[in-house]
């Protein structure tokens, strides 16, 4: 089942996208994010700075929630 290919249209080229290479992506973006804002809250957090306005989208955000959505969107956003 590994050997077929699934295609999709979103493809930019036109060059047919597979699900692999689909789920090789999300994992390559959600890792490299998760390896860039980790050590920076992690040093903020132990220097007891606010470090939740430094990310995009979640300045003036009073919920955890809400400050997540924003932030999530905003950083989406700029990968397209």
């Amino acid at each position: 089942m590994a050997a077929m290919a699934l295609t999709s249209t979103a493809s930019s080229a036109g060059v047919p996208v597979t699900q692999a290479d689909d789920r090789w992506s999300f994992a390559v973006i959600y890792v490299a994010a998760f390896l860039v804002m980790l050590p920076i809250a992690l040093v903020a957090q132990s220097l007891m700075l606010k470090w939740r306005p430094w990310f995009p989208g979640a300045e003036s955000e009073k919920s955890l929630i809400g400050g997540v959505k924003a932030a999530v969107s905003s950083f989406m956003s700029l990968l397209i």
